[in-house]
């Protein structure tokens, strides 16, 4: 009855084709596009009429018939072979004849559901062998293909018959009944149906389509099945011998595979004890719905794929650099050749969609946005919060906008589930989009007014919750600026990330100049001139050559990224890296990407203006400045919570965050690659310019060569030899640095989200990754609060810095001079050596001295290299901080995957080494009071690194001992004695003496203003956390967890140790034990026992042994490998029974990670504060990058399609996870800290304040120490675990995977047990830090 219904319907599309066949287009494109005409419909109309908008066709052509029927004959035959594929797991099929209805005598082949009625005198019948029935057909040969599949046919019935003589059974069929909807959905007239019977599979409905939800096979199975075979078919039953012959298939394929599971499933058996607690955590699994903190619930839907995600976001930034453009119609000839491509349509979202919606509501044409919906549609896609707002913009814009579509659009939008509210919190608004939105609303709302707090606020950690609860004590911190002073240091700042470079001069300037030096500056600024004018004249003829790529073409060209910014600064991007090429040169993958990089910085902070970001920006900044400046009002509100309320306050104009999505790490090196290109083939030197005696001809400045890596070989951009010496010469007064570089001239914008915060407008990572990573970002948007951490971070970037001017001078004055190795200045290249000169054809030399002398050059090169990367290193950190000697600056931070801190600036920050460390100090002064004086005295001797064993008091008596030298090193510093030159970090302690000095010599040292950082570092940190998670008695007494007279050192008891198994070996005759006498020390353990706790091996501990044993002179070094096998299994025999819970905890995290990555997932957890880390280490996946240079081969590590890499998981567990330990309880005290009104900053586990306020910090420190570890944290790790892997477990025990599971719960179940140790006593313990 179905089909004569479609049959029916069939005739009147058929007279409305032939009526309507005047009016269709000629090209496809104009075809598609004249029925979407109208697609504004979809909001306004009526769920009928929407439906009947939907009818397409197409009208065939003239082709030959026959061959036709012939090619459907064919494709037939394959599909039946693909259902006998799918018979073993889903379907028993049973073939029928077929019958054939011939398309229009056009011949034109016509996609489903668009097919029109036939005559009737155009069926005819079809053999399974594909002949037809015609005369001219019977030429036509089966394809080779064809061949295959009969021949594939003719195997597997004669493999079915052998089964069926070996397993003889009997197997009653029940034919399942078809999908009547599916039925008539699939049976059109001119398409090519056969009637087959089928039974399935006892399996649950969803296990019955493919992974691309049977697109194919369950189109085929509805489109041949039916309840009633029509009579227009021929009815073939299903004989009783061919139901049998499948039941003993499908029977004996049922034995084998049990079989085989059986010893697949034979592995290790389990107690009754662990049986028992496997199935009481599986009941705890079913009864908790969730095991997880509250504080953050990680998505669970898998992440999708590295490579879908990448060509997801190419397609997305070549949309937008489109429409950054205005170049509208090469947007949607590219949008339309994605959605046309099914193999391509796939990677569209709604956010694409979403981004010509916004280009046509900007036009007010409401049909365009109609046509995207019904294209949206096509892609199995629901309009989102963005797709409504671009509609309702548009109507907004229209004046004569009709209430009654207005009101149709927000029908639709609740029908969807979307409110209004979260419309106006989480769309990203342009330009004047916000207030057009709203006008169309208040077309049928009048009243209408976004909620202020539409985002559903969830509850802060319980670690954390007092924090935000109990805010009555809190002192929060103000600058020392008023708030026009900040004003106008914001503009400053505004200026200068505007420009995106800066240009500031070099501590070279103040070298004598010289008369070649004026000559080679000279000409480098002439030949600059010239290949600006050559590149700019190559960049615009290789832009019009790619303008002439076919835009029709799917694939995606670097055309419209050359088109973003001026001509002008392109070229001064490619004339900035040539500037700061090394003399060794550098690989084409790194350069590349700084050049990429470069020009989205710049795009993307065009675009905000384009937006009209920065003026909302200027307004919210002034009002957030209240809130640090001295004169303004005090708010109980933290920096991210103001900014929000004043966001939400202002609620006009553009959005600030999520302007412009990041682009893909490919598209990035694309187009840093043609722009090396361009650099490579243009920019030419004369070869006579340094030595008129040589043949005058133009060489290239840049040259394209290989090197090798490793194994791998490498593309390497090398500048010729004549520009690296010309540069040398020079010693230019000029450095020019993207403006992220430089420490920020205002306070950062607070984080207040994943996306925003840090700069002003520079685009900003909150969390670092690999390039080309996406799981990190995905897990923090999925992640419910984590604003415990956004906060910390915001206190880091507050802290105001200024320059510690006498140590800069005296710096600046050695660097200028001739460096000093002692001191970490690195010399200039004149004191590089000289790499050896001679010819390696001469045949005088013998191979033995030819390799001696290549073996010099390489050494010689290798020292060339390190010294100039040392020496432009220092450069840059010295000329920024000279730069910036006057003026009070800020670092803004993010943070690693891990959770640690780092500063945003690259070059200059306070984890920088000695030598810029102690060029910093706080912006801010306080008294010394009753006790900074003497904290400075101890903060000075334990820079020295002596006095490490003696107490605090002992430290400060030995230092009122030496104040002649302190004063001596104050005084004359290069010219006296030079004591602090002996100092383990010799810069940080003059800069210490020259504070004690200024202090006693004050008339009133407790009102003695200081600026100087007090530094209180953790006492081996990780083995802290380690002994604190096990409460291990030992370990925590050996970490100086316990309060004792004087500091434990770890080291030195490891040694001790090690020391008395060697005599102990020694005495029984040993003799790699006898040759150690005497040369263990505690420098030779310290490397190897500092780094165990983060997950070093045997093997790198045994290469770091290898190198202190190395450095003692009087150690035989023909003993050296026997020497550092041997105690490298010493210290860690030594560590195991020091701290016997720390090795347990490590094993079963490192187990854990072993069984989760076999199990095919990579290790997740979340830190007490809520931030979602995963470890992103999976399979190499090789992916070639072809430019025009060469092609780039990229290993991507970071791909979570692929398998994760087992050891890496397994062996990096451990220390990511005391990693992320360690971030939180310095992320709790920077919190707490700054609630006490308290300057902190923080380098991993080494705390800075005022001398002042060490003992306040102190206390934080260790309170918040005792309270993070107070938390189940292993515990709570162990159901993070089970929830996250062991939900859904296979129970089938003959699943081959099942045992690895069972194994896999009763490891995370395990936890390993607590010591006694009372964590209570880390709060006296006086050298927990110190």
């Amino acid at each position: 009855m179905s089909l004569l219904r479609v049959s029916t319907a069939a005739k009147c599309l058929h007279q409305w084709v032939f009526i309507g066949r005047r009016a269709a287009f000629v090209d496809s494109c104009q075809r598609c596009m004249w029925t979407r005409i109208g697609g504004v419909r979809r909001i306004s109309e009526t769920t009928i009429q929407r439906q009947r908008s939907k009818v397409s066709f197409s009208l065939p052509r003239t082709d030959d018939t026959k061959k036709r029927v012939l090619e459907q004959s064919q494709l037939l035959d394959v599909l039946e072979a693909r259902i006998h594929q799918l018979q073993t797991v889903v379907l028993d099929v049973q073939q029928t004849n077929l019958q054939f209805v011939n398309a229009h005598s056009s011949g034109r082949s016509l996609p489903a559901g668009r097919s029109s009625k036939l005559p009737p005198q155009e069926k005819a019948d079809i053999s399974k062998s594909g002949a037809t029935a015609g005369k001219d057909c019977s030429k036509l040969q089966p394809s080779r293909w064809i061949e295959k599949l009969s021949k594939e046919k003719k195997n597997k019935l004669r493999n079915q018959q052998r089964l069926q003589q070996k397993v003889p059974k009997k197997v009653k069929e029940k034919p399942a009944v078809p999908d009547p909807v599916e039925e008539k959905k699939s049976l059109l007239p001119g398409i090519s149906h056969k009637n087959i019977s089928y039974k399935a599979k006892k399996t649950a409905p969803s296990a019955i389509k493919s992974k691309d939800s049977m697109k194919l096979s369950d189109e085929i199975c509805a489109a041949v099945s039916s309840k009633r075979t029509p009579s227009s078919a021929v009815k073939t039953a299903v004989t009783p011998e061919e139901a049998s012959s499948k039941g003993n298939l499908k029977d004996s394929k049922k034995q084998v595979s049990v079989a085989s599971d059986k010893k697949k499933t034979s592995g290790p058996t389990f107690s009754p004890e662990d049986l028992s607690k496997l199935e009481e955590l599986q009941r705890r699994l079913n009864v908790e719905e969730t095991l997880l903190p509250s504080s953050c619930v990680i998505n669970p839907e898998a992440v999708k794929g590295t490579a879908y995600l990448e060509l997801q976001s190419n397609i997305r930034s070549y949309l937008e650099a489109c429409v950054f453009l205005g170049d509208i119609e090469r947007a949607s000839s590219f949008l339309l050749s994605q959605h046309r491509v099914l193999s391509r349509r796939k990677y569209l979202d709604s956010s694409i969609y979403n981004t010509m919606m916004k280009v046509w509501a900007k036009k007010g044409t409401l049909n365009h946005i109609g046509r995207l919906f019904i294209m949206m549609e096509e892609a199995g896609l629901k309009p989102d919060l963005g797709s409504y707002s671009a509609a309702l913009e548009c109507m907004g814009r229209n004046p004569d906008r009709s209430q009654r579509v207005v009101t149709r659009c927000l029908t639709q939008m609740e029908e969807d589930g979307l409110s209004l509210d979260n419309l106006f919190s989480k769309c990203v608004f342009w330009q004047d989009e916000r207030d057009m939105v709203m006008k169309a609303i208040r077309t049928v709302k009048p009243d209408y007014q976004p909620s202020p707090n539409v985002t559903t606020s969830h509850s802060p950690p319980s670690l954390i919750e007092d924090f935000y609860r109990k805010r009555d004590n809190h002192q929060y911190p103000k600058l020392d600026f008023t708030q026009a002073e900040l004003q106008q240091r914001f503009q400053l700042q505004l200026d200068m990330e505007e420009s995106c470079t800066i240009t500031i001069d070099s501590v070279e300037v103040s070298k004598q100049v010289t008369e070649n030096m004026t000559k080679m500056r000279e000409q480098l600024a002439e030949l600059r001139v010239h290949w600006q004018k050559v590149l700019l004249q190559a960049f615009r003829e290789g832009k019009m050559t790619q303008a002439k790529v076919n835009t029709r073409d799917y694939k995606l060209n670097v055309y419209p990224y050359l088109c973003l910014l001026e001509d002008t600064e392109y070229v001064n991007i490619m004339i900035q890296s040539v500037a700061s090429l090394p003399p060794s040169g550098e690989s084409l993958k790194i350069l590349a990407r700084d050049l990429g990089n470069r020009v989205f910085t710049k795009y993307a902070v065009q675009h905000k203006h384009q937006n009209q970001t920065v003026k909302r920006l200027n307004t919210i900044y002034s009002d957030y400045t209240k809130l640090l400046a001295k004169d303004a009002e005090t708010f109980n509100l933290l920096p991210r919570e103001l900014w929000c309320r004043l966001e939400q306050e202002q609620s006009f104009g553009p959005t600030l965050q999520g302007c412009e999505s990041p682009w893909s790490f490919v598209v990035t090196l694309d187009l840093g690659t043609y722009l090396v290109d361009l650099m490579v083939k243009n920019l030419k030197i004369d070869s006579d310019i340094l030595n008129p005696s040589f043949e005058k001809k133009s060489i290239p400045v840049l040259y394209h060569m290989y090197t090798f890596r490793s194994t791998r070989q490498v593309g390497f951009i090398k500048p010729h030899p004549i520009l690296t010496q010309m540069q040398q010469d020079a010693m230019e007064t000029k450095l020019t640095f993207d403006s992220y570089m430089m420490p920020m001239l205002c306070p950062p914008v607070p984080w207040t989200s994943v996306k925003f915060g840090a700069y002003l407008l520079t685009p900003t990572k909150l969390m670092r990754s690999t390039d080309g990573a996406t799981q990190h970002e995905v897990l923090l948007e999925n992640c419910r609060n984590i604003d415990a951490v956004l906060d910390s971070l915001n206190q880091l970037g507050n802290c105001a810095w200024q320059i510690n001017k006498p140590i800069l001078d005296i710096i600046i004055s050695i660097f200028n001079d001739r460096g000093s190795e002692k001191l970490d200045i690195p010399p200039p290249m004149s004191e590089a050596p000289k790499i050896p000169q001679f010819n390696i054809n001469n045949p005088s030399y013998a191979s033995s001295e030819k390799a001696h002398m290549k073996k010099e050059v390489m050494i010689a090169k290798k020292k060339c290299g390190e010294m100039h990367s040392l020496r432009m290193d220092a450069l840059y950190k010295l000329s920024i901080a000279n730069h910036v000697r006057d003026k009070i600056f800020w670092f803004p931070h993010n943070m690693d995957f891990r959770g640690r801190t780092y500063p945003c600036p690259p070059y200059f920050n306070h984890l920088g080494s000695d030598v810029t460390r102690a060029i910093l100090v706080f912006a801010e002064g306080k008294p010394l009071g009753p006790k900074g004086l003497d904290w400075l005295k101890i903060h000075l001797v334990n820079l020295t690194g002596l006095k490490k064993r003696n107490s605090l008091q002992e430290r400060l008596e030995y230092a009122n001992t030496i104040m002649e030298d302190i004063l001596d090193s104050a005084d004359k510093p290069l010219h006296g004695s030079k004591w602090w030159m002996n100092a383990d970090e010799p810069w940080q302690a003059l800069a210490c003496c020259m504070e004690i000095a200024n202090a006693a010599r004050s008339s009133d040292p407790e009102n003695f203003v200081s600026h100087f950082p007090v530094h209180q570092d953790g006492s081996c940190n990780g083995l802290q956390h380690y002994a604190a998670l096990g409460r291990d008695v030992i370990g925590a007494t050996s970490v100086n967890l316990v309060p004792c007279d004087v500091p434990q050192d770890v080291y030195s008891s490891v040694a001790q140790q090690v020391e008395e198994f060697r005599a102990q070996d020694a005495q029984s005759g040993l003799k790699v034990a006898q040759v150690l006498e005497g040369f263990i020390s505690r420098k030779v353990v310290k490397q190897t026992v500092m780094t165990v706790v983060y997950g070093v091996t045997r093997y790198g501990g045994r290469l770091q042994i290898e190198k202190r044993l190395r450095e003692i002179d009087e150690f035989p070094k023909e003993c050296v490998w026997d020497a550092s096998h041997y105690l490298v299994r010493l210290v860690f025999n030594g560590l195991k029974s020091m701290f016997k819970g720390t090795r347990e905890i490590q094993d079963w995290l490192t187990e854990s990670a072993r069984l989760i990555s076999k199990s095919g997932h990579t290790v997740e957890w979340m830190t007490p504060l809520g931030l979602p880390i995963i470890q992103p280490y999976h399979r190499v996946r090789n992916q070639v990058l072809k430019s025009d240079m060469q092609l780039i081969n990229l290993q991507i590590t970071h791909d979570t399609k692929e398998r994760p890499d087992t050891v890496k998981q397994k062996n990096a567990f451990p220390p990511n996870f005391i990693h992320s330990l360690d971030s939180t309880h310095m992320m709790l005290t920077a919190l707490h800290c700054y609630s006490f009104g308290l300057t902190f900053v923080s380098v991993h586990d080494c705390f800075w304040t005022h001398a002042l306020t060490v003992d306040t910090m102190n206390r934080v420190c260790r309170e918040q120490f005792v309270a993070l570890h107070s938390q189940p944290i292993l515990q709570e790790l162990s159901n993070f675990l089970l929830y996250k892997y062991c939900t859904g477990l296979p129970l089938d025990v003959k699943n081959k995977k099942y045992q690895e599971y069972r194994r896999l719960m009763l490891l995370l179940g395990n936890v390993p047990q607590r010591g006694d140790f009372d964590l209570q006593q880390v709060k006296e313990s006086t050298y927990f830090f110190s």
